[in-house]
């Protein structure tokens, strides 16, 4: 093992800690490279305080698309926010996001616009005095010179003034690794946006053991949802973990 694994090892997991130690950070994605160099790595997982917000699956339909929904549909109060597709795919590329700019992105594609493209259309969500940030993953096996992409919306400090739009790409995947970002720093009020570059978080072993590693870091009193999808490089076929907090 070389000086430069070892030390982005150390750091990957310093992170990790971190996020072990944060409450509320919030909607997250990863986006990596397994350990063996052959399958892309998207994780996304959901937290939620308030009822409305716990009130939430993963499901995953068949054409490989995957949405939130209800748990309990009595219960819910205000879809507008929580209820969309964090998952969509068109040929090669793979969209990952905390929201319904999925679709602004899918949309896109299909007319032979870009990710960025359609990240332009798009501010963060309406939910003052959070603003929520918009973040959103993008791996796309016809991209030459990019592994993936991450993206994050957001305001300023929390004001209507400005939308900050920072998109960070990724020329070389790394084995066992992969970065992250999150909607918030921690917890909050209002909940303070997530600061500065994505995060070197590890990847390892399978999709199940990645699952298991994250999930096992949220807060368990506000986790409610975590997905991971694996896609091979040389042929694009997916796999898909989800785990859905039980009621």
């Amino acid at each position: 093992m070389t000086t430069n694994h070892t030390n982005r090892a150390a750091l990957a997991d310093a992170y990790l800690n971190e996020l072990q130690n944060n409450s509320y950070p919030g909607r997250g994605i990863v986006i990596g490279l397994s350990e063996d160099g052959e399958q892309y790595v998207q994780v996304y997982w959901i937290m939620g305080r308030s009822e409305n917000s716990r009130n939430r699956v993963f499901i995953a339909e068949d054409n490989g698309f995957l949405r939130t929904e209800a748990r309990d549909p009595a219960k819910l109060t205000d879809p507008s926010l929580i209820i969309y597709y964090p998952l969509k795919h068109l040929g090669g590329a793979h969209i990952v996001t905390n929201g319904d700019q999925t679709d602004t992105i899918h949309e896109a594609l299909q007319h032979g616009g870009s990710f960025e493209g359609a990240l332009t259309t798009r501010t963060y969500e309406p939910d003052g005095p959070n603003f929520t940030p918009r973040i959103s993953g993008f791996t796309d096996l016809a991209d030459s010179q990019f592994a993936y992409k991450l993206s994050i919306l957001k305001s300023a400090g929390n004001t209507e003034d400005q939308t900050l739009r920072h998109t960070y790409t990724y020329e070389k995947a790394l084995p066992g690794f992969g970065h992250c970002i999150h909607t918030y720093e921690g917890d909050g009020n209002p909940l303070p946006s997530f600061t500065g570059e994505p995060r070197l978080v590890p990847l390892r072993g399978n999709a199940e053991t990645i699952a298991n590693t994250y999930w096992s870091l949220l807060n368990p009193d506000n986790r409610i949802s975590l997905l991971v999808k694996t896609i091979r490089r040389n042929s694009g076929e997916t796999g898909l973990v989800i785990i859905n907090k039980e009621s």
